[in-house]
């Protein structure tokens, strides 16, 4: 290993990167990210990190979602409000079935990049760089808008910081408060079609609730009743972008990207002696990565020595991403060398990307019935090898979008193009995804 510097990527092979026009252009805009202020703090990550940490020793479980790519014109309060409750919604289940504190991470506040299949993109004829996210060019297909543009970078900082802003409000501000999320829940659940299937858990949350008021424990004496902790995250796909806003931390003298309090490394940019690896052993932050199906034993191990040398606890969560048809078979082999290894990691399910599919109309979709299988799948392996099922990780939105088929309101091909907003891959709407909480409250349960 060389020594490390928040610009020693710079120096291997990269993917995923656009090719920018203006390179003065970028250079400055890059030295102006710089100077601008972290948009997270060092001790807000070591705080995650630790309880990534306990997530990684089997006490407690990581909840991860938000939309697949966040867009400048869909940016607002309400949604971000909106995606923030049915958050806090889905914790509350499970941190009821489960038994457990839920670290809550939102991919909120700096997932503007995606990465692509291939660097065009071809519409009658027409061929024109791919869209890889509003932080990188716009979505229109036009010549001038595909062009990826260095001042974006700076558009999204900014998007950044006020979410975070928002976020944060959010989260200290009362909109947390554990009663009125068991409210919404409630609501959730009489309107529900299969309203009978969750009631009884729902019903039991609120009675806790009134037991813990009984004895004196509410939301104007305990903190904790009225007020939450959540996190962000982002694929940290633009190197030279989380380089601008990487600082040695005044008390540690540690190397923080604080452009998120978690980031991660796709499954296309994975490589052991590429860019992006190399970047990311570098900073102190909790960091993921995608694990598809192709991943062998083997390089599973070379890849967590890489990130996490020390096995130091929390430092490092594997996102499986394998589709409900293939993971019971491939992911057995991997938990299996890395329980024998002796290697801490936080294991968590993304069963979006695996099955994602093209409908007879042509919408990118994904099946409500196959995410739940791979989630069930997940939990059933970590089960047969006795370790622990550490978290989920979606890509949701609290809008009522129809981007995704099945669920109790049985959103069928037909449906797609009602409310399909998405820039990139489909999401589930605020009902499919609290379904999904209500539905694998037993499975966490039986896990316990």
């Amino acid at each position: 290993m060389t020594t490390w510097t928040p610009d020693s990527w710079r120096a291997l092979p990269i993917q995923q990167q656009p090719s920018y026009q203006d390179q003065p252009l970028l250079k400055q805009v890059e030295q102006q990210l710089h100077r601008y202020p972290p948009l997270v703090f060092a001790q807000e990550t070591r705080d995650l990190h630790r309880q990534l940490g306990q997530v990684a020793q089997g006490q407690g479980f990581l909840l991860q979602g938000g939309d697949c790519a966040e867009s400048f014109n869909d940016f607002n309060a309400p949604k971000i409000r909106d995606t923030f409750k049915v958050l806090l919604q889905m914790a509350v289940v499970l941190t009821y079935a489960g038994g457990l504190p839920v670290v809550k991470v939102a991919r909120m506040a700096g997932q503007y990049a995606k990465p692509r299949s291939s660097d065009l993109e071809t519409i009658d004829g027409v061929s024109l760089p791919s869209y890889r996210g509003d932080i990188v060019n716009s979505f229109e297909f036009t010549e001038a808008a595909r062009q990826p543009d260095p001042n974006r970078l700076v558009t999204a900082y900014h998007h950044s910081a006020a979410t975070l802003n928002l976020l944060r409000a959010f989260a200290q501000g009362g909109l947390a408060d554990l009663h009125q999320v068991s409210k919404w829940n409630m609501g959730f659940v009489e309107s529900n079609p299969l309203k009978d299937r969750y009631h009884s858990v729902a019903q039991r949350i609120q009675e806790a609730l009134r037991f813990m008021e009984i004895c004196g424990i509410t939301a104007q004496n305990s903190p904790s009743i009225r007020e939450t902790q959540l996190y962000t995250s982002h694929e940290a796909l633009l190197l030279n972008y989380e380089e601008a806003l990487t600082r040695r931390d005044s008390l540690t003298g540690d190397w923080y990207d604080c452009s998120a309090h978690m980031v991660w490394i796709g499954e296309r940019t994975r490589q052991l002696d590429h860019a992006h690896l190399e970047f990311f052993r570098g900073i102190h932050n909790p960091v993921g990565v995608k694990v598809g199906p192709g991943m062998q034993p083997d390089e599973l191990i070379r890849l967590i020595d890489a990130l996490n040398p020390a096995n130091t606890p929390g430092r490092l969560t594997l996102i499986t991403r394998m589709g409900a048809d293939k993971l019971a078979d491939k992911l057995p082999a991997l938990v299996r060398r890395v329980k024998a290894e002796g290697r801490t990691v936080v294991w968590s399910s993304d069963p979006m990307h695996g099955n994602t599919v093209k409908a007879s109309n042509d919408y990118k979709t994904r099946d409500f019935e196959a995410i739940l299988r791979e989630i069930r799948s997940f939990f059933a392996v970590h089960k047969a090898e006795g370790t622990h099922a550490g978290g989920i990780h979606l890509e949701m939105t609290g809008d009522h979008v129809t981007e995704c088929t099945g669920g109790a309101y049985g959103l069928s091909e037909h449906d797609l193009g009602k409310r399909y907003f998405t820039q990139c891959d489909p999401r589930l709407n605020a009902d499919q995804v609290l379904e999904l909480a209500f539905l694998i409250a037993d499975t966490l349960s039986a896990s316990r």
